[in-house]
């Protein structure tokens, strides 16, 4: 039996208590922490709450080896990820694997950024087009699709949710600041004038669901010099705001009042 177990946000207080009896009647778990992690636990804290040894693997022995589901023909083995393992991680490949060798499989999920993220930022959930991510810059590698995808949504007068890029092997958190910095970089770069810029309202939001969860909006120019501590971090470009939303945000978030005006 192949179990997929979504551990949630932040911390192992996270952990769903079906994930929970799942891991601790299992008899082997790994885990893969390179498209998110719990950086509320410690690895051996999660492996104390579960009674149990936990093989973190790196991205080819998830990806390329899958060495979890030839153990899984003879024994429980359980799969671990932060969040949901089949949103924010989209591990339905290793689903279709087991259909196809006729594994059985469960999945168990976890709390994910994108639902978390945008209920956090008051956002309404509804109002939210296509979710991008911006990449850590590597070369010529500079891709401007996150800021397309944000000026698409915008068009059509969505909110977008932008992830930032997760480099967990050589321990590179993108923070909200250079996630702002590379949307301004791409805008200098197009050739045409770009409608996200310095004056561009957005929302960063550091560390969802733990305690000193942080969230601040304003206009782009300012943001981008806050301070949102450790990781994780994300970023919201809203669209035209409802009269919920913009107060939610000059009252929980600090935006600047004058955005009232504008609903």
């Amino acid at each position: 039996m192949f179990y997929l177990v979504g551990l949630g946000l932040f911390d192992i207080n996270d952990i769903s208590l079906k994930g929970l009896e799942c891991l601790k009647n299992v008899d082997v778990i790994y885990a893969e922490f390179f498209t998110s992690n719990l950086f509320g636990s410690s690895l051996e804290s999660i492996e104390n709450l579960v009674g149990k040894k936990i093989k973190v693997l790196s991205r080819n022995e998830v990806e390329e080896e899958s060495i979890f589901l030839k153990e899984a023909k003879s024994k429980n083995v359980a799969l671990v990820t932060g969040g949901d393992p089949l949103i924010a991680t989209t591990h339905s490949d290793f689903l279709v694997e087991c259909a196809r060798q006729n594994i059985p499989y469960e999945v168990i999920h976890g709390s994910s950024i994108l639902s978390s993220g945008p209920a956090i930022s008051g956002l309404q959930g509804y109002k939210f087009g296509k979710v991008t991510t911006i990449p850590f810059p590597d070369y010529n590698y500079k891709p401007k699709s996150p800021y397309v995808v944000i000026e698409e949504n915008l068009k059509m007068n969505l909110h977008t949710l932008v992830l930032l890029d997760i480099q967990a092997d050589k321990d590179k958190y993108m923070t909200v600041n250079e996630g702002l910095k590379l949307l301004l970089d791409i805008k200098d770069d197009l050739d045409y004038k770009g409608k996200v810029t310095e004056d561009t309202l957005a929302i960063g939001i550091a560390r969802v669901g733990s305690k000193d969860v942080s969230v601040k909006a304003s206009k782009i120019s300012d943001l981008i010099n806050e301070d949102f501590g450790s990781p994780l971090h994300c970023i919201l470009i809203p669209a035209d705001l409802h009269i919920v939303e913009a107060e939610y945000l000059v009252e929980i978030a600090g935006a600047p009042k004058e955005i009232l005006d504008d609903v």
